[in-house]
């Protein structure tokens, strides 16, 4: 039966490639909370504390927040510290199929851990030498990991989960992010580890995920079907199999379908980056799942989860940390079930956990899914790719320019995002498709209604099979 096929193998094996998903969360929120105290250290080490002395908002020691205190030396210096974590994703998400088809899942991933250890080494050691650089430099090896994580972790899951579980399984890819931004934001708080003397211990303790995971992953099996599609290793797919789903488990259906899918990937030419963006059969899907991901990014959540804090403070919130905190509760329960007068500020605080909310529900998971849905197994790595570059990109921008736009726009930050949402939610009514129990040929139907002419779609296919058999 299927819950015999939920072994304890397979749950250690979920458990440990999630600590990557993880990692992704925690280096996401981890430099919300302690803002006004690592921006005291850029401070001191860019020589600007001597200017701000005579500041009395600003207070190196207790970390008060200074609303009022934007030297253009620190703003650009904290905006890189932030953005450089989506730069590395961006340079990193198109070698995700690299290399979980050179290394293979787990190899691929435990190689990985030595980017996030040597990250976290660089912002946990950042005291100790000029913090500006080392936190920039630590948060751009660490977005290159989680672009490459992010990207194996839901492959992984996806390939060793039972087929009535696949979908369930595979939300906690999303569940450990949000988890990891909740356990970043509370070990941010001033009396644990966000404050003067730890917060560099904050920013460095990431690594003990990856050396975690390092321990783990040797002891699960690898995905039985990179084994037998990628390699054609039948008796070793045999063999992670049965540990995945019981020693008694007959794999003969699971063989059989993968054999399918083996044929069917060999049939089907495999389209490169370049060819997918030039090519008239797969525009308007390639169109719809790039706009997705615009959306989820230019939504406003990473200017929620990167400055949650200062705009809490702006919004007039007492304590903006444990506001910030209670965002990332309010992100890991919906996950699970996928400023002038005084009352403002908490108006303020409720809307945005029902931003929050409301984007756990649908943004923030549904655009990894249907780029899957969207493609058939030739164009769908590259497409896949595409997407992953194009979300990076958005957080880069997002990530880098909102604070210079915060400044210019004050309270009113949100209503540009309000616009883009109005805009995004239109085209998804117009342009996007169902794709709930829908086969990928009926997908693809919908979508040839409204692009080229049939035989010349049919003839630029043809010509792309032909590829593959030349």
């Amino acid at each position: 039966s299927v819950l015999q096929q939920l072994t304890g193998t397979l749950a250690l094996a979920v458990f440990a490639a999630a600590l990557g998903s993880l990692q992704y969360g925690y280096n996401l929120g981890v430099i919300n909370a302690p803002q006004e105290v690592i921006q005291g250290h850029y401070a001191r080490s860019l020589g600007l504390y001597s200017e701000l002395e005579s500041d009395e908002e600003f207070n190196i020691t207790t970390a008060e927040p200074s609303s009022d205190f934007a030297h253009p030396s620190l703003t650009m210096y904290w905006s890189l510290s932030v953005a450089m974590f989506p730069v590395g994703g961006i340079i990193s998400s198109f070698l995700v199929g690299f290399v979980a088809d050179i290394r293979g899942r787990i190899k691929g991933m435990l190689v990985l851990n030595i980017l996030a250890v040597v990250a976290s080494l660089l912002m946990g050691l950042a005291k100790m030498g000029s913090p500006h650089i080392m936190v920039i430099a630590g948060r751009a090896i660490m977005g290159f990991y989680c672009g490459l994580s992010s990207g194996l972790v839901p492959m992984y899951i996806g390939e060793i989960a039972p087929l009535k579980y696949r979908g369930a399984l595979g939300t906690l890819h999303q569940l450990a992010i949000v988890t990891g931004i909740l356990i970043s934001q509370v070990l941010g708080l001033d009396f644990l580890l966000g404050n003067n003397d730890m917060w560099h211990l904050l920013l460095g303790l990431s690594g003990s995920i990856a050396v975690l995971q390092s321990v783990l992953l040797p002891l699960c099996p690898e995905s039985p079907r990179y084994l037998y599609i990628r390699l054609g290793k039948k008796e070793e797919a045999c063999k992670s199999l049965k540990r995945l789903k019981g020693a008694d488990y007959d794999t003969t259906k699971d063989l059989v379908e993968m054999q399918k899918e083996k044929e069917e990937a060999m049939k089907e030419a495999h389209v490169s980056i370049p060819r997918l963006v030039r090519s008239t059969a797969y525009r308007q899907q390639l169109f719809v799942a790039l706009m997705m991901h615009l959306s989820q990014q230019f939504s406003g959540i990473n200017a929620i989860f990167y400055y949650s804090t200062s705009i809490f403070h702006n919004a007039g919130v007492a304590q903006p940390v444990y506001a910030t905190i209670g965002v990332g509760v309010v992100n890991t329960i919906f996950t699970l079930v996928s400023s002038t007068y005084p009352w403002m500020s908490y108006l303020s605080m409720s809307a945005i956990f029902l931003f929050v909310c409301f984007f756990e529900i649908g943004p923030g998971p549904i655009p990894w899914f249907i780029v899957a849905e969207l493609f058939s197994q030739g164009p769908r790595p590259a497409a896949i790719a595409l997407a992953g570059f194009c979300n990076w990109t958005s957080n880069f921008i997002i990530g880098i320019s909102f604070p210079y736009i915060e400044k210019y726009c004050g309270q009113y930050v949100f209503i540009i995002f309000v616009v883009l949402l109005f805009l995004f939610t239109l085209f998804t009514a117009l342009r996007v498709p169902e794709t709930k129990g829908k086969t990928f040929e009926e997908i693809s139907a919908l979508f040839q209604r409204k692009r080229a002419p049939q035989p010349i779609v049919e003839a630029e296919l043809e010509q792309l099979k032909g590829a593959t058999e030349a």
